[in-house]
């Protein structure tokens, strides 16, 4: 992955989020491939993992921040306030959630968590950019709904 990739777009994004979330600053000292090394699952990592397992909390986590990687985009890219609601089940089931004012711009079902993943961190940069693109559509579509305050 080249230094470029990771400066600008979604891996950005995917970056920040995931140094916010270490409270103590470890992370700042880990190469960019290094955090996004969980991200990548290829067909043999992938099948290497169990179904019928609980989803561990550093997987929950990555699917957290992969959405408020989107979210933070669409902020960036539109301006309006995002809240990010992950609802996963231990069986790796649920629903991910990305709101603007009254406005649902992602909603996303989650099947089997336990294998969270991108085949590449090309794939993984693609579907993120074309989630916040979806998502920034939408709100350029209904500006009073994603506006809207309760």
């Amino acid at each position: 992955m080249s230094p470029a990739a990771t400066t600008t777009g979604f891996l950005r994004d995917l970056l920040e989020q995931l140094r916010a979330a270490d409270a103590y600053g470890r992370l700042d000292a880990f190469e960019d491939s290094r955090l996004l090394a969980p991200f990548v699952l290829d067909s043999r990592r992938r099948a290497e993992i169990p179904l019928d397992c609980v989803v561990d909390p550093a997987t929950q986590g990555r699917v957290r921040a992969y959405y408020q990687a989107v979210a933070a985009g669409i902020e960036k890219a539109t301006g309006v306030m995002t809240a990010v609601a992950v609802d996963l089940n231990d069986e790796g089931f649920g629903r991910a959630l990305v709101l603007t004012g009254r406005l649902v711009v992602i909603s996303d079902t989650l099947r089997d968590a336990q294998r969270f993943g991108f085949a590449s961190p090309d794939k993984l940069t693609a579907r993120g950019e074309r989630a916040v693109a979806a998502a920034v559509d939408l709100v350029g579509r209904h500006p009073e709904v994603a506006r809207a305050d309760d």
